[in-house]
């Protein structure tokens, strides 16, 4: 039998794989995504020849030293080429790796990036079933929302959908750590984007090749609505990609009101693509852009975190010593050389408190994420209480005037 010891530290380099893979995966395939959208609305009209050709436009570009003529054929070219390069794995392959990553890290360890027991009495199992079902639930939601009549009234499908996002969010951060709410519904945006390229575009794109090669004339619809769903991929890439990045940033996800941030910055983020979208149009309207950058300094304000009363208000302030042995009761299970916790066995982020020096150094960050915010401890394991938090606060800014 393995040590535990060195158990957990395998499943640290397994869990830097599979989140490596995810991200240049994911690279690769909204790095494509960006790249056709941008094509397909930078096509310029055909010369006639083109035209007679069943050419609907071209475009002419020059990268790596050298010079590309694309062009885009209305349905299909008169014969099948011999070489037809497909772009399906990159999708596929973020979502493989995700869905590794999120049963790795929040499944099999439920107990410890799951489930919140300050929020809801959970078991493993109920708590996975519930994420699991959460998936499934809304990707049918969103697949049923494509085949209705929804799906052609661009505006009120695209409000519907972050309004349900929104919902969903709120749901889950009611019996979810607040981290795991957030990645939750970034998996149910990536398996939507996945589930478009595998149930929309790519039987459109496989209708389009059997037509060219049985020699008749391909049914326009499934093009169509294989675009449209390529489209929603576009708009989803910059808040799926802010959740992926959402950990990093307590002040979203741990937030009170952090579902509702997320559904905000959902919002920002599909309007400052609106932008691009239209400017490869050549309709260029910098209000988009500048509403939307408006929009989030005005979130940063609002969700802005409120002053609060410090115990050195009242003249109880804590002396060094107590706030480094608190500091230590709470957070040193974690963040030490020697970690007691039943999860960690390395500091996370290298961050330790064995020292009064080591935590002087890190105030502003246990400001930030014990006082400010309190996504630390983590899920609160340990239990610190509000009075804790607020004389470790008085304590910081007492320490930041002298």
């Amino acid at each position: 039998m393995l040590d535990p010891q060195f158990t957990a530290y395998l499943s640290d380099w397994l869990h830097l794989l599979l989140r490596f893979l995810h991200v240049v995966t994911a690279i690769a395939w909204i790095g494509a995504s960006f790249y056709f959208v941008w094509l397909d609305n930078s096509l310029e009209e055909p010369p006639e020849w083109k035209k007679q050709k069943g050419i609907r436009g071209d475009l002419w570009s020059i990268h790596g030293g050298g010079f590309y003529e694309i062009a885009k054929y209305q349905l299909a070219p008169e014969s099948m080429p011999k070489h037809l390069h497909w772009f399906k794995w990159e999708a596929y392959s973020t979502w493989i790796t995700g869905a590794l990553l999120l049963t790795l890290l929040y499944y099999v360890g439920a107990s410890s990036y799951l489930i919140d027991p300050i929020k809801a009495a959970l078991s493993e199992w109920q708590a996975i079933g519930i994420g699991v079902a959460t998936l499934l639930g809304g990707f049918l939601i969103y697949e049923a929302a494509c085949r209705s009549p929804l799906v052609n009234h661009g505006l009120a499908f695209g409000m519907v959908m972050l309004v349900l996002i929104t919902l969903i969010a709120f749901g889950l951060s009611q019996v979810f750590g607040d981290r795991a709410a957030y990645i939750h519904v970034g998996a149910l945006i990536g398996t939507c984007m996945a589930g478009n390229v595998m149930l929309g575009i790519m039987p459109a794109q496989r209708g389009l090749v059997d037509a060219v090669k049985r020699g008749v004339q391909p049914d326009p619809k499934p093009a169509l609505m294989a675009k449209l769903r390529s489209t929603h991929n576009n708009y989803a890439t910059l808040p799926v990609l802010f959740i992926m990045l959402s950990n990093h940033y307590p002040m979203t996800y741990g937030h009170e009101y952090g579902w509702l941030i997320l559904g905000a910055l959902a919002l920002i983020g599909a309007w400052a693509r609106h932008f691009f979208n239209l400017r490869h149009r050549g309709i260029v309207k910098p209000w988009v852009l500048i509403s939307a950058f408006l929009a989030f300094c005005v979130l940063i304000l609002v969700v802005r975190p409120a002053p609060r009363v410090l115990p050195a208000q009242t003249g109880s302030l804590i002396s060094d010593a107590q706030a480094v042995a608190l500091v230590q009761t709470r957070c040193s299970s974690c963040h030490s050389a020697t970690p007691s916790d039943d999860v960690f066995t390395a500091a996370p982020s290298g961050v330790m408190f064995d020292s009064a020096e080591q935590i002087m150094r890190m105030m502003d960050r246990i400001e930030a994420r014990a006082i400010m915010t309190h996504d630390m401890p983590f899920l609160n394991k340990t239990g610190m209480t509000d009075e804790e938090r607020a004389q470790l606060g008085a304590w910081i800014v007492s320490k930041r005037e002298e």
